[in-house]
């Protein structure tokens, strides 16, 4: 059998191979007009592989399906327990062929933040210690707002000609939530970010894009060293 050079290259520590990075969003719902169907999938994507690449953690792609709660219907979407079963699915199998023993999620999809109480059960069935990193979720602001529109020009999906119609609720109301009234009575945060939609608009910053992008990718980075203090 071949020995591997597990301290070869630009890496943290040798034991950083027993970590992937996984990355979660969602590729099919509406961000208004100057965003893509898939911008969650390529903002979690590309936290989790900048993540990998500073680290030396395995990059392990990224999960298909995504969930969203009834309440808001801005896409196609999956129920929960069948998004746990890809996980699982997925992860058991990176264990298998990678010799995974750790594992952080990137989320960027709201949506998807259920999850979390089905970590438990992921971990027993994987037999693999599991961080969920939701710091983008937490530190980009609305759905389709001046976070989004940020990143997603760092990104070079963003349709900049657009920006001007994002704000056009009446027919781009998935934008901040603001049309799904349900959701905004049942959770104050989406309350707040429709709010901030409907009364401040949006912006494009690239420092902010930027400064987010940095902020989530350092989180990972934390949770790397956190993990590789327990291997």
């Amino acid at each position: 059998m071949v020995k591997l050079r597990y301290d070869a290259g630009n890496i943290f520590d040798p034991k950083v191979h027993k970590i992937g990075i996984i990355a979660l969003g969602s590729h099919l719902e509406n961000h208004g007009p100057a965003l893509p169907i898939d911008t969650d999938a390529k903002i979690a994507a590309y936290i989790a592989l900048e993540s990998s690449i500073e680290s030396g953690a395995k990059f392990l792609g990224i999960i298909y399906p995504a969930y969203e709660i009834p309440e808001i219907k801005h896409g196609i979407h999956y129920p929960l327990e069948e998004v746990v079963e890809n996980i699982t699915k997925t992860l058991k199998s990176a264990k298998k062929y990678l010799d995974i023993e750790k594992i952080i999620i990137v989320n960027a999809h709201g949506g998807n933040v259920p999850l979390v109480t089905y970590l438990d059960t992921i971990e027993s069935e994987t037999q693999l210690d599991i961080i969920f990193n939701n710091k983008i979720i937490e530190s980009e602001g609305p759905h389709g707002g001046s976070g989004e529109i940020s990143m997603g020009k760092i990104l070079g999906i963003l349709d900049e000609d657009e920006v001007i119609n994002q704000t056009n609720l009446k027919e781009f109301g998935e934008v901040g939530l603001s049309k799904f009234t349900e959701a905004r009575k049942q959770d104050p945060n989406i309350e707040t970010g429709a709010y901030e939609i409907e009364n401040h608009g949006v912006y494009l910053d690239t420092t902010y894009g930027k400064q987010l992008f940095n902020l989530a990718i350092s989180s990972v980075l934390l949770d790397i060293e956190k993990l590789l203090d327990t291997l």
